[in-house]
């Protein structure tokens, strides 16, 4: 074993390393208590990011209120969407928030990358339309009168915007200098699979104008989709995502298919190099395998909410709750609505 080919392995492991943590800015979803991100000397301070990327925050601090809210949209949207799931997001106080699931090239850290990637976009191009920002506003290049008739008008979403400073800010790990590893290669797809979930799905919005509300006159523009839409298209394409390995193909190095009996997957699909753990028991090694010990289960689902599932076979306990409904609601003139609190028992069942 020559010394070159050690030195070799040692850059491609720190490489793949770097890969890994490529989403500790997501730590950045942990300051939402603190003030706003105001100044230069903030950027310094804040825990997660590379150098490169406190570089960006400097020169475009206005818009660093807006990643940090995309960080946490990005870890609300994975909450709700594995909600059911043996992993369901759970969150540490140390980096990367995810723990050890995000160092593995797995299905769930391919959903993290294009989760992240897309908040970004999203909560920047938001920013943007409401006026918050100064170096971007509404997409003025949607204007005139569109093939179908109607007038282009109002604040389109200038989604070019908030995706190129998504590619800026969240690639740039991965887009450093020797950044060919699988992992980054991995990372790339999927960030920007995250960033076409939106674009694939922008859709128009009108108004009519006219007497009594007629459409004599529409005027219309273009907006994002709902983040649940974007979060619901991404879960989708996790489900369905590919598992790859790294080949050379000429001089350039590309993800295909593991499986050659698998047709090649597009740029929306999400791809993964490692099989996922079954994430049924809590390891103290591995920061963020929680198991699923105490958590609750479906008693009747044969998915994978179910108690079967969920529980790994260990079995589950039956215990009656209480809980408090609003019930009998009554609108009011003029103009509230007044609820009743109703209290009843109900089964809960949680895993052994």
């Amino acid at each position: 074993m020559t010394e070159e080919y050690v030195l070799r392995c040692v850059l491609m492991l720190c490489c793949a390393l770097l890969s890994a943590n490529a989403s500790n800015w997501l730590y950045l979803a942990k300051l939402s208590s603190v003030g706003s991100i105001r100044d230069e000397e903030t950027c310094e301070r804040l825990r997660g990011l590379i150098q490169r990327q406190v570089q960006i925050c400097k020169r475009s601090v206005e818009v660093m209120d807006a990643v940090r809210r995309g960080a946490q949209l990005a870890i609300d949207e994975c909450q709700f969407q594995f909600r059911n799931r043996r992993w369901n997001c759970s969150t540490l106080e140390t980096m990367p928030v995810f723990g050890k699931v995000v160092t593995q090239g797995t299905r769930e850290a391919a959903f993290v990358y294009a989760i992240s990637a897309a908040s970004v976009a999203f909560a920047v191009t938001r920013a943007c339309s409401s006026g918050e920002l100064e170096k971007c506003g509404c997409d003025h290049n949607v204007h005139g009168v569109s093939p179908e008739g109607f007038q282009w008008s109002g604040c389109s979403d200038n989604i070019a915007y908030g995706v190129a400073f998504s590619q800026s800010f969240v690639d740039v790990r991965e887009r450093s200098k020797g950044q060919s590893s699988s992992r980054a290669l991995m990372n790339l797809h999927n960030n920007e699979a995250g960033r076409k979930a939106i674009l694939s799905h922008m859709r128009v919005e009108c108004k009519c104008h006219g007497v009594s509300g007629s459409c004599e006159v529409k005027t219309c523009w273009k907006a994002m989709p709902p983040f649940r839409k974007v979060g619901n298209v991404i879960k989708e394409k996790f489900d369905g995502a590919t598992e790859v390995e790294q080949r050379k193909v000429g001089t350039t190095k590309v993800l295909v298919p593991r499986n050659s009996q698998f047709k090649p997957h597009t740029d929306e699909d999400l791809v993964y190099l490692d099989p996922s753990p079954d994430f049924c028991d809590y390891d103290p090694r591995s920061p963020g395998m929680l198991g699923t010990v105490g958590r609750q289960c479906n008693r009747t689902s044969k998915a994978i909410d179910g108690c079967e599932l969920m529980c790994c076979g260990r079995g589950f306990q039956t215990q009656e709750v209480e809980v408090v409904d609003r019930c009998s609601c009554k609108f009011h003139w003029c103009c509230y609505v007044k609820c009743k609190q109703c209290r009843k028992m109900v089964e809960m069942h949680t895993c052994r």
